[in-house]
Formats: structure tokens, sequence, C-alpha cells
């Protein structure tokens, strides 16, 4: 079978499995989502009502495959709490936070980590190099949202380099929105940095042993010549596919900044209907979060292909 082929049916068999789980796992959680929004004072006969209107006095099955019809069709219901808004509404006035946030948290990753990478693994066991393992280790050990409070108080508080809190709409002054997005994006990013850069002085290193390195000095070539044509491409490969796994950490940490930072993102959001049982917007952000990592690792699947045509079949 074509290669593409299987990535496409393993793309949609992974997405349909994640929908079933889910959409399970919210049907064994405690609490009743009716409950949660008439209070404890409602008799039975309203709580059974509104469980009606919302449709939740039917099966799990006739439930399910009604959701996974929504799905397709973008009908994702409605909020029980934030009704009679319905969760594609209320998703789009929230989604742009998180993508801006994801987008520049990977920017920033990509931006430092890949020169710092190249830089340390120049001068193997060098201070640099050394240096480097040392700080990337202290930032591995600490989590984003931890990051998040320490870049808030460190910048915000100490520096007043922003305002903790502060949140200024994309339409109202878009330059001000990036602004209150780049110290959150960098909270989320400071661990994958980390991260990345070890694993691409790892990678560069492995390289730089080869024998086509030996060859190109034989051959005259400049340590910055080899470096940029021949190491850089070949160990960007194994990097490359580390970035798109990193992709599903930078959301689950964008989710957690959301909160430090109070930003009105989908992690937000996701919080506030967890509390409030409001489970399908819960099942629409938990299928977003899904389809956005499987999406990016089918895409690094198909590039790992086109960089590297050996891939196996």
């Amino acid at each position: 079978m074509n290669y593409y082929v299987k990535k496409l049916i393993s793309f949609l068999a992974t997405l349909f499995c994640v929908a079933l789980l889910s959409f399970l796992l919210f049907q064994i959680v405690p609490g009743d989502a009716a409950l949660s929004k008439l209070g404890t004072d409602a008799t039975p006969e309203k709580i059974e009502q509104l469980r009606a209107e919302y449709g939740y006095d039917r099966s799990i099955t006739a439930r399910f495959f009604s959701w996974m019809g929504g799905v397709f069709t973008g009908d994702l219901g409605v909020s029980i709490k934030y009704g009679p808004i319905t969760v594609s509404e209320l998703i789009s006035q929230r989604i742009t936070v998180t993508v801006w946030l994801g987008v520049l948290s990977i920017f920033l990753i990509v931006l430092f980590s890949i020169p710092l990478g190249l830089i340390c693994a120049k001068r193997p066991g060098g201070i640099v190099d050394t240096v480097s393992d040392w700080i990337a280790q202290i930032f591995m050990a600490i989590p984003s949202f931890v990051q998040g409070i320490l870049v808030t108080m460190l910048f915000g508080l100490v520096l007043s380099w922003f305002v903790p809190g502060k949140y200024v709409s994309p339409t109202t002054d878009f330059s001000e929105f990036l602004k209150c997005m780049f110290f959150p994006a960098l909270s989320v990013a400071l661990p994958k940095i980390a991260m990345t850069v070890r694993f691409m002085k790892t990678s560069v290193k492995k390289e730089l042993k080869a024998d086509y390195v030996r060859t190109a000095k034989a051959k005259g070539c400049s340590k910055n010549g080899i470096m940029i044509k021949h190491v850089l491409k070949n160990s960007m490969l194994p990097v490359i596919t580390f970035i798109g796994l990193i992709v599903a950490e930078v959301m689950a940490g964008s989710i957690m900044i959301e909160k430090v930072f109070n930003l009105p993102g989908l992690g937000l959001l996701l919080v506030n209907s967890i509390q409030n049982r409001d489970y399908n917007v819960v099942q629409a952000i938990v299928m977003y979060i899904a389809l956005l990592v499987i999406t990016v690792n089918f895409l690094v699947d198909i590039i790992y292909k086109v960089l590297d045509p050996r891939t196996a079949e």
C-alpha cells in the first residue's frame, strides 16, 4: 500500500479512537451537567426536562453517533453553561488566543534552539556546551506553569516590562496583542527550547563523526561550509520529528499558561467547562487539541518522507 495512503488511514483511525475514548470518558465522570446548571434546589422534573432538552436522556450510542455527525458538519451542540450560544461560536471566540500562543511558542522554540544547538555542538565539551547542559537541565525540571509564575514575577512585577493579567484583543490593537502574548509564549517555550537544544546537539555531534564529514574536510571544505551544506540538513531530520512530537506538550502547557496569565483562550474555557460539567464544550476542545496534534504529526511524517525518501514504505 502507498506510504501516504497508509498514513492517511492511520490519521483517520487515530482521530476516531480519540473521539470515541474522549466521549466515553466523559460519560463515566461523576456529576450531572443539568444539576450543575440548575443548582441543588432544582426539582427532579426540571432536571429531567433540561436533560431531555440537551439529549442527555438518550442512549450512549445514539448520543455518540449524533455527536460524531455534528463534528463532521460543524454542529457541536449548545453549551449548557453559556447557552443559547453554540459550542462552535464559543470556541471561535477563544481559539485565536490559543492558536497565537501555540504559534508564537513554536516560533520561539525553532528560533532559539536550532542556532544554540549548532553553536554548542561545534565545540563538544567546551564551556558553552557544558553551561548549556546545566541551564537546559534547570529549565527542563521546572513545569511550564511554574515558569509562567516566575516570568510574571520577574518581568511583570520586578522589571515591569508587562502588566500581569492585561489582555488586549487583536481586533483592538494587534501590536499590543502580540506584546500580551509574548511572555506567556516564552513561558511555554522555555522548557521545550532546552529539550530541543539538547536533542539538536546530540544529532549534530553524531553527524560530525560521519565518514562524509571527514571526506569533506580532506577535500579542503571549510568547517562552516560542511556544517551548513551537509551536517545541518542531515541532523535536522530527527529534530523535525522531535519538534512535531513536542507540539502536544506545547498545547498542554499553553492550557495551564492561559490560566496563569488569565488569557481568554481555550485553556481557560476548558477548565471552566470541566468545573461546570459542560461536556459539549469539553469534548469539542479535546477534539480540537487531538486534531491539531495528529495533523502536525501527520505532516511531520510527510515532510520526513520528502526529505528522506529512504523511509520505509
